[in-house]
């Protein structure tokens, strides 16, 4: 199909989903910071006036749990009473126990070639040339106008924005490429006393408009705050829970996934960097310009040194075969579970930051699964 609509949808910090995440990936940070083995699988759950942090964690270390998540709900911007959800006055319940040691006994701490995968599963990564980021557009927007709604929020440039806050465009499509946008829809969070006419107005002009200019047309379609009110939000207003944003935290329903969640667990867990692995492998091969758009699939077994199985599909963009490339990516890349930790360097606690706004397409240093420096190599081997 080469005329076609795509969506894809972002949310802001303070959507009860990515509360449930920040937190889950402030105490994985907590753990890494002072025990780089400590082995996570957080879980946390949000709700009116409560957080549940459960899940299994096994480590040397000591995190103060409780003050923790405070302060992250804090940092996010809960931080009045009248939110209904608030971190002086939120709950906090801990119910994290220790790993199993059925599955601790796939996993070394010690040695690349030995450390066993933390789980079975198949992990997929992609990139395309639709953005500079080597990501499809429709995520990349999306997550855009969730960070912009958020940036007029604490500067104060929209002082009637609340927490919360979800986005959503829908990009027209000519020949396969990306012509214009069909829609955008804004749900923001905001004070009672405030009029919609100004939310819309002031929105259109301050997110809008500086995001998605250059993709707008007269026949693009705004829907900002839809229903007319959005006061109650956040936690108050829907149970959050770790894990439940995989497609926005991704590529925007832009090819596979595997279906694992990212947030709260450690790198030994195959379904966060496996999926960071993966698409390091796509990003590559698409800079180099091997093709328009690559998607790689991986898959592991429970305590195994090496991939399953290695699947690439370049959706007949492909300047070469997929077979061959397919044939050279265990040549260039270490796909086995401590090779991957090992070459994006994952024992580190770098994950708060990939808890909203998504894990790829950025430029931050710690997203090392996006840099593009094989290109010497690829080209080599083939």
């Amino acid at each position: 199909m080469k005329n076609f609509l795509f969506t894809s949808e972002s949310m802001t910090e303070g959507h009860p989903d990515k509360v449930a995440d920040a937190i889950a990936d402030a105490v994985l940070d907590a753990v890494l910071d002072k025990d780089k083995y400590g082995r996570v699988a957080c879980e946390v759950m949000t709700g009116m006036g409560y957080v549940i942090v459960g899940g299994e964690i096994t480590t040397r270390t000591w995190v103060d749990v409780n003050n923790l998540a405070r302060d992250t709900v804090r940092r996010i911007g809960y931080n009045k009473p009248e939110f209904g959800f608030d971190y002086h006055t939120l709950s906090v319940f801990n119910v994290i126990h220790g790993q199993s040691l059925d599955i601790a006994q796939g996993v070394k701490k010690t040695g690349v070639k030995k450390q066993g995968s933390g789980d079975q599963g198949m992990m997929t990564g992609f990139a395309c040339k639709e953005t500079k980021e080597l990501m499809p557009l429709p995520i990349m927007l999306a997550h855009k106008l969730a960070r912009q709604l958020a940036e007029k929020r604490k500067k104060k440039v929209l002082p009637w924005l609340r927490p919360d806050g979800k986005t959503q465009v829908t990009v027209r499509y000519v020949d396969g490429k990306p012509r214009e946008l069909d829609s955008v829809v804004i749900a923001a969070q905001h004070d009672p006393e405030v009029k919609l006419t100004k939310i819309r107005k002031e929105i259109l002009e301050k997110v809008i408009s500086p995001v998605c200019s250059k993709y707008l047309s007269k026949r693009t379609k705004f829907y900002i705050n839809n229903t007319g009110r959005f006061v109650i939000g956040g936690p108050v207003a829907d149970c959050g829970v770790t894990g439940r944003k995989i497609i926005a935290d991704t590529y925007g329903g832009v090819g596979a996934h595997g279906g694992g969640a990212f947030s709260g667990k450690d790198p030994t867990k195959v379904d966060r960097s496996g999926a960071y692995m993966a698409r390091y492998v796509a990003k590559n091969i698409v800079a180099v310009g091997l093709a328009e758009k690559c998607e790689i699939q991986i898959s592991y077994v429970i305590g195994g040194a090496k991939p399953l199985s290695i699947n690439v599909n370049t959706f007949n963009t492909g300047k070469v075969s997929e077979e061959k490339i397919a044939k050279i990516i265990p040549q260039i890349f270490d796909l086995s579970p401590g090779g991957l930790i090992k070459e994006l360097n994952l024992l580190r606690a770098i994950y708060q930051k990939t808890s909203c706004y998504g894990h790829f397409g950025r430029a931050e240093p710690e997203f090392t699964w996006e840099r593009t420096n094989k290109a010497k190599e690829i080209l080599k081997a083939l």
